[in-house]
C-alpha cells in the first residue's frame, strides 16, 4: 500500500481548484486527506499536523493558498516530508503574490512548486514522488503517459483529416 497524500488548503474557497487534485490522486489509487489548515489562522494545528505527518503514514504533502501563501512554506518547515505548494489566483495581483510566496523559499526548507491553480499538476508530481519506491505506481503514470499520447496522436490524426478536406 502506497503512503497517503495530504491535501491541505488555506480557505475552502480553495476546494473548487484543489479538488482536481484529490480527483488526480484517486484515479491513480493514491490514498489521500484532505484538510482546511491555516498557516495564520491555526498555526498551532498547521505545525502539528506537519509534525506528525509522516508518523501518520503520510508520503508528500500538497498545500494549496493564495495571497500571502505561507502554507506551504509553514508546512515545510515543520516537517521533512517533500511539500508540493500550489499557488492560488486571486487577490490584489492575482496569484503573482501567492507564486513568489511559494517558490521563494529559503535554502534548507524546499517547496516544490507548481502553476498557478496547478493542482492536478501537484498530484501527479505526488504520485512520481511516491512512485520513486512503489513500482505499481510507476506502471500506472507510465499508462497514464501511453494514454496522454495515444489521445494527442488521435487529435493529430482528426486535424489532418479536416485539413485535407480544405
Amino acid at each position: 500500500m502506497s503512503k497517503k497524500v495530504a491535501v491541505i488548503m488555506g480557505s475552502d474557497s480553495d476546494w473548487g481548484n484543489v479538488k482536481a487534485a484529490c480527483s488526480e490522486l484517486k484515479r491513480f489509487g493514491v490514498p489521500f486527506e484532505a484538510h482546511i489548515l491555516s498557516a495564520h489562522r491555526t498555526p498551532a494545528e498547521a505545525a502539528a499536523f506537519a509534525k506528525s505527518a509522516r508518523a501518520n503514514g503520510f508520503g508528500v504533502i500538497i498545500c494549496a493558498a493564495g495571497m500571502a501563501a505561507h502554507l506551504a512554506g509553514a508546512f515545510a518547515a515543520n516537517t521533512t516530508l517533500p511539500v508540493i505548494g500550489i499557488p492560488m489566483k486571486g487577490g490584489a495581483v492575482d496569484g503573482l503574490d501567492a507564486l513568489l510566496a511559494t517558490v521563494q523559499m529559503p535554502s534548507g526548507i524546499p517547496v516544490a512548486t507548481v502553476a498557478l491553480n496547478g493542482a492536478k499538476n501537484a498530484a501527479v508530481l505526488a504520485v512520481q514522488m511516491l512512485a520513486i519506491s512503489d513500482d505499481t505506481l510507476a506502471e500506472k503514470l507510465d499508462e497514464a503517459r501511453r494514454e496522454m499520447s495515444e489521445q494527442i496522436a488521435a487529435k493529430e490524426s482528426k486535424l489532418q483529416s479536416e485539413v485535407t478536406q480544405l
